[in-house]
């Protein structure tokens, strides 16, 4: 069963992969827009493959709880923990990009500085540096995280493990929905008046298409897991046989 899980995985990192050039190319498509070749050199970017690294390991911690749950297995309160972990930073990281969507819609390429103000030592407000811009984020995204798990950690208490599985695709669903109805109008009026968007909508449409695929991994692990059941043989039980 954990090499299904594995494989669901696996799965989904080739789908991110597969899916980053293409959408790379339509969302900067138009005028003076990116070729292929410099899409491509996004795959040589540290910080996608740290964001690609954060991702596959959001999915693997997601994948837990159908894990046990098709083991058939008791599951203490303790493992429930992580899924709430996780959907609250998956909630997190799409609230924190539908903010960046909205800042980047009404200040344009100046959106992102207003993060900067979160950090009371920064001595130069008027012009924040990259560093300074980073660490309000992470300021940001964290409030946002503690936030979520304080709200999802209530229904770890009360609901079962398939309630709480079921709950968690729910609001990462309509959440991810919710932050792509922001981001695409945002990313609109950013290229009606300058011609290459600025990387905050695209980020908050990559998440969200990103959150979408992580949601279909349980169903997909399922999937998997009740055909190679049906595939597997049955062993015979010789107390059904008499002797001869």
């Amino acid at each position: 069963m954990k090499r299904r899980a594995v494989f669901t995985v696996l799965l989904y990192a080739l789908a991110l992969l597969a899916l980053t050039e293409p959408s790379l190319l339509i969302s900067f498509a138009g005028k003076n827009s990116l070729t292929a070749k410099r899409a491509a050199e996004i795959y040589l970017n540290w910080g996608y493959w740290l964001w690609l690294g954060i991702l596959i390991a959001t999915q693997a911690l997601f994948l837990l709880l159908p894990l046990k749950i098709t083991e058939h297995q008791f599951i203490p309160r303790r493992i429930l923990k992580i899924p709430c972990a996780v959907t609250a930073f998956l909630l997190a990281n799409l609230f924190f990009a539908a903010t960046i969507d909205i800042l980047c819609a009404t200040f344009k390429e100046q959106g992102v500085k207003v993060f900067s103000y979160l950090i009371p030592f920064n001595p130069s407000l008027e012009n924040p540096k990259g560093l300074e811009i980073v660490i309000a984020s992470v300021v940001t995204l964290l409030a946002f995280w503690i936030i979520w798990t304080i709200i999802f950690r209530h229904f770890a208490d009360t609901d079962d493990p398939n309630s709480l599985l079921k709950r968690a695709i729910r609001w990462l669903s309509c959440a991810s929905i919710l932050e792509l109805l922001i981001a695409i109008p945002c990313h609109v009026i950013i290229r009606r008046d300058n011609d290459l968007a600025p990387a905050g909508t695209f980020w908050g449409i990559a998440n969200s298409l990103a959150v979408l695929l992580l949601c279909l991994s349980p169903a997909v692990f399922f999937l998997f897991a009740k055909r190679f059941t049906r595939l597997k043989p049955k062993t015979l039980n010789p107390e059904n046989y008499s002797a001869s």
